[in-house]
Order: C-alpha cells, then structure tokens, then sequence
C-alpha cells in the first residue's frame, strides 16, 4: 500500500515547508522508495496562472501544462522526477469540482456541505497519484499556517484521510518556529506548544516536529517539546538556518528525519540513502574556481520569488562550471539609452527575463542593443527572447516600426504576432501555449553545441510568437531560427551567429534545470560569462 505524509506548517508562513518536503523525499528517494510530492494550496484562484507575480512569485509550469505553485520547482530540482496537474490542486479547484457535481445532479438532491463533500473531494484529490501505482511513498505539503480560516478543510480532510488508512500509513510532520528571544538570550518553546495545541484542537496529533530555529536546539529544549507536544524526543527535529537550500537534505539526514518517518510508517530502511552526487554538486557550489556577475532584466526584480527558477538554474550551471554567479536584479523601466551603459557595462552577462504586459518592455530592448553591440553574453527566456527579436528588427533591419501586438496592435512590423487560431479566444489561459513542445535543432548551431543533440522538449507559457513572415529577413541579416517546433514550424529559439553567446528562447528552460541535470542553455551562457571575464582581466 501506498504510504502518506501530510506536512503542514505552524507559528508563522514561510517557515520552508516546501524544502523540507523536498529534503525528505531526496533521501527516501535516495534509499530506493519511489516518492512525489503533491501541493495543496488554500486560495480559491483555480490555479496561479492568473495571479501577479507579485502575490505568489513565479507560475511553475508541469510537463502536462498545468500552471502551478513554485513549490513545485523545489520538488523537481531535488529529486529529477517531472511533476503534474494532480501535484497541485487549490481550493478553487475543489469547489469547482464539486459544485460542477452538484449542477450534473450526482450528489442526487442532498444538502451539499463543507462535510463530507468538500473534504471528501479533498481526499479523493489526495489519493489520485496513490492509486496510479508509480509511488511507494506520496508527500502532501499543505500551504498557509494551521489557524488560518481557509485552511481548515485541509486539516479536516487529513484527520478523516489518516483515520480511514490507519496510523501506520499516514503520518503528520508538524513545521513549527523556535524563535530567539535576544533581550532574554533564550529559545522558547511556547510558539510550538500553540501551534501543536491548535493542531489537536482540529483533531490531529502530529507526529514529527521539524522545528525552524536561528540558533541549536539542546536535548532539554527537545525534551521540553517532546513532554508538552505529545510525541517522542528522536522525533523533535531541529531545522537550523543554512547557508544554501541544498544543504537540507543533509542538514535532515544528520538529524535522522527519514529514518524516524520510515519507523512510523512502518517501512524497511534499506540501505543508507546514496548522497554522493548531492555532496559532490554541493562541493562544486561552495568551492567555486571563478564569479562572475550576470543581470536579469526583468520587471519584477522587487519579489526575487517571481524569478525563483532562474535564480536556482544559475545555482546549478554555476555549479557545474565551477563557478559562482552573483545575480543582480536590474528593473527594466529604470533603463534607458542614456544610463544603460552606467547599468549594464560591469556585467558579465545579461539574461532578459520573461513577463506579460507592456511596462518595462523599452528597457528592456535598449539593454539588449547595449549587450548585442558590446559582444556581452545574452541569454533571452520568452518576452525576453521577443525583445532580442524587436531590437534587432529595429536597429539591423531597420523596421523601426518592429514591435509585438501584445504592445502595440496596429504596427507596421509585427515581428512577434498572436498565432490566427488563438485570436478568437477569449479565456486568458486559453489562448497560451502551455507545457511540453518538441523542438528540432540547427546542426552548427550554439542552441545544437548546447544540447549535444537533435531533438529536444521544453515547456511553453505565452501566447505570442515570431512572425515567420519575417524569417528569411531576419536569417539574412544574421539572427538564425535554430530551434523550430517541427508541426507548427514556429520558432523556439533564436541566435545570432556572430556574438560569442546571443541566444533567445521562446520557451522557458529554467523550468527543466535540476541538481542533477542543469539545463544545457544556462551552462553553456554561464560558461560564456566566464570567458568573456578571462578577456576582460587580459
């Protein structure tokens, strides 16, 4: 049978219940159990597609094209394995599903109610990826705080999910705060105490607490939460601050997390869980040869969680060459003609970064003329693979009237266009392309050098694209197609030939990029980086 955990948080939000989650299943995982990790999000937006990056951070996108939380992000760069819609569900999506029942008639005339229908949905939603049969051990982490009003079906439904399994095949891991009180130089314990009674108050005892704290838990404050929390002292797991994400999968190792989830689920230990290639990245990431400095260009650089998978793909590349990448946010409606220089011409690099909407768009393109005619090394994602392509139409081609009909629906060069079967859509999500595309890759190419191969997949989130009615222009001036989707014919990826490393994507690969399999496009551009520093030095 398949085994639960549900994790769920306390005390205060953003405690990391998402890389604990993550943690816990790398070394299980590394064990040999097969484990996903599923995302229950309290808010009632059906998912985050729609949602301001400045609410929630970035839109996580799965193979299958679901837009999802950026938990998500954490839980396929820690363990390799592609997640899917049935890894995120929100509130939203409950209650559309049952109250799509309650119009279709199934629930035959009765009174539908919180519950048993909405937990009931929350359950059945629970067990979906159990029953395909793929996993040994499935993690639910829970979002919001134990407390908060909308959570409270969640909490319901695992008190009701873990008495239908029995105790032996559903734990709760409780993520609590110790905080530091410096005017009285002590932890305190009483946070964790409210935060387990409120939980017992719902119905549910837990039984592993991972407690977040700035400073070391000592055996009597382990002792003291055991005594007052109801569970056993090897099951108060401290959760220090880290210097690095990546470290807590070793930090929860040491502290023996996965062994006492295995005693409680009543699963063999198998052998000790093989970290080798974990340790190894990590000794990459900590004991760098060279830095480099490399710009995102984006528009929501206030919120670093808009970005968060980019950030995390220059952690990996930068491992994988050795290298540290100091990343420096740059707000594209600060830049303009005359500053870009006193902006960009310490930069190693510049990665122009993706977004909706026109705010920010004019720096962008002047940052990346400033990039492209000083051979700095450029890498685009999505919107920032359209600007490229709007730089280069007006300042090559001369097409000064080149820009996108996301910005300006009447241009004369609408170089980036909306695909004809998508402008009768009118459902925002509807008219994207979402998920997974094949892509075929020009021999001779930087974006062939990159993958070694000629044919690849990478996952889409926009509804705009090249025009390729413009395309033999634009190959004779020097910006070549390199990568085309092989159905549709649209361009994937754009580059020019004469720049050391000047390459843009219609998709987004930071969404691909993990511990174990950095994406081949950010290695490759970090790469570029540092040699173009070995040049500047000389």
């Amino acid at each position: 049978m398949t085994k639960y955990i549900f994790v769920t948080g306390g005390v205060t939000s953003s405690l990391g219940k998402g890389i604990i989650s993550a943690s816990l299943a790398k070394l299980l995982q590394a064990r040999g159990y097969s484990v996903t990790i599923q995302k229950f999000d309290p808010y009632i937006n059906i998912d985050p597609g729609t949602l301001n990056p400045y609410e929630h951070g970035e839109c996580y996108v799965t193979e299958d094209g679901a837009e999802t939380d950026l938990d998500l992000g954490h839980y396929e760069r820690f363990l390799n394995v592609p997640t899917s819609q049935a890894n995120n569900i929100t509130t939203g999506r409950i209650y559309q599903n049952v109250i799509n029942k309650e119009r279709l008639g199934e629930y035959l005339g009765k009174t539908v109610q919180v519950v048993p229908h909405i937990t009931d949905e929350i359950k059945r939603n629970m067990r979906i990826l159990g029953e395909s049969g793929k996993y040994d051990i499935i993690i639910t982490e829970l979002g919001g705080t134990v407390g908060d009003i909308e959570s409270l079906p969640f909490i319901e439904a695992v008190r009701q999910f873990k008495w239908e399994v029995g105790a032996n095949n559903a734990i709760v891991i409780h993520l609590t705060l110790i905080p530091f009180l410096a005017a009285a130089g002590e932890l305190k314990t009483k946070p964790t105490q409210h935060s387990v009674k409120a939980l017992l108050e719902y119905g549910i005892q837990p039984d592993i607490l991972v407690c977040r704290t700035e400073h070391p838990i000592n055996q009597d404050i382990r002792k003291k939460i055991a005594l007052f929390c109801n569970v056993n002292v090897n099951a108060v797991i401290e959760s220090i601050d880290a210097s690095t994400i990546y470290d807590v999968p070793l930090l929860m190792m040491k502290e023996q997390l996965d062994k006492t989830v295995l005693s409680k689920l009543k699963l063999a230990q198998k052998n000790e869980p093989d970290m080798e290639s974990w340790k190894d990245f990590l000794g990459r990431l900590k004991n760098p040869i060279s830095e480099v400095v490399i710009g995102v260009v984006g528009k929501y650089v206030e919120l670093p969680d808009a970005y968060k998978s980019i950030t995390e793909s220059f952690v990996h590349a930068g491992a994988r060459n050795e290298c540290k990448v100091r990343v420096e946010y740059i707000h594209s409606e600060g830049v303009y003609p005359d500053n870009v220089r006193e902006k960009l011409g310490h930069l190693d690099g510049l990665l122009v970064a993706p977004g909706f909407g026109s705010r920010g768009i004019e720096g962008k393109i002047d940052a990346i003329k400033y990039v492209r005619e000083n051979n700095i090394p450029f890498f685009g994602i999505c919107l920032g693979m359209q600007c490229a392509v709007i730089e280069f139409g007006r300042n090559v081609l001369g097409l000064t009237a080149a820009n996108t009909t996301e910005i300006d629906e009447n241009t004369e060069n609408p170089v980036i266009n909306i695909m004809e079967e998508q402008k009768n859509v009118t459902s925002k999500g509807g008219t994207m392309r979402l998920g997974a595309y094949a892509c075929d890759l020009k021999k001779g190419s930087k974006a062939f050098a990159a993958y070694g191969k000629p044919h690849i997949t990478e996952r889409h989130r926009h509804r705009y694209e090249f025009n390729n009615a413009y395309l033999s222009r634009y190959e004779e001036a020097g910006m070549i197609a390199s990568g085309t989707n092989p159905e549709s014919k649209l361009v994937e990826i754009v580059e020019l030939k004469n720049h050391p490393f000047f390459v843009g994507g219609q998709f987004h690969p930071e969404l691909k990029s993990t511990v174990a399999n950095p994406h081949p496009l950010f290695v490759k551009f970090v790469a570029a980086a540092v040699e173009f520093t070995k040049k500047k030095i000389k």
